[in-house]
C-alpha cells in the first residue's frame, strides 16, 4: 500500500511520487470516483518533453473525457502500458498499478506541489 501522506498532489488531482529525479505520476482516487469507470487512457511518448500544468494526455470514462496535466516539466521516461491495454486500472488501483507516466524532473520544484493535508483539504476527504 502506497503511503499517501508521503505524496505530493496538483489541484488537478494528480498525485507524485518522487524517488531521486524521477517523478512517478497519476490521478487520485478522488479523480478516479468523479469520472467514473475509466475506458482509456492516452499518455505522451517517452522522450517527449513536458511543460508543468500543460496537457500532457487524455482520460476517458463513461461519463467525460478529461485532460491529463503535466504536474512539473520532465522529461517522459516510462509510460505505464498496463494502464493502456487496461484503463480500469487506474480507478482498481490510483496510487499503485494504475499509476500513468514517469518523468525525470527537477528535484526541488516538487516542493510547490501540495502535500496530503492540503489536497484532503481541497477535495474535502482523502486522496
Amino acid at each position: 500500500m502506497t503511503d499517501l501522506t508521503a505524496l505530493k498532489y496538483t489541484a488537478e488531482h494528480e498525485w507524485i511520487a518522487l524517488e531521486g529525479d524521477v517523478a512517478t505520476v497519476g490521478i487520485t482516487a478522488f479523480a478516479a470516483e468523479k469520472l467514473g469507470d475509466i475506458v482509456f487512457v492516452e499518455l505522451p511518448g517517452v522522450g517527449s518533453e513536458v511543460s508543468a500544468n500543460a496537457v500532457c494526455g487524455e482520460i476517458e470514462s463513461t461519463k467525460s473525457v478529461g485532460e491529463l496535466y503535466a504536474p512539473l516539466s520532465g522529461t517522459v521516461v516510462e509510460v505505464n502500458d498496463a494502464a493502456v491495454d487496461d484503463p480500469s486500472l487506474v480507478n482498481s488501483d490510483p496510487f499503485g498499478c494504475g499509476w500513468l507516466v514517469k518523468l525525470t524532473v527537477d528535484p526541488a520544484a516538487v516542493a510547490d506541489l501540495l502535500d496530503h493535508a492540503a489536497y484532503a483539504e481541497l477535495t474535502g476527504g482523502p486522496a
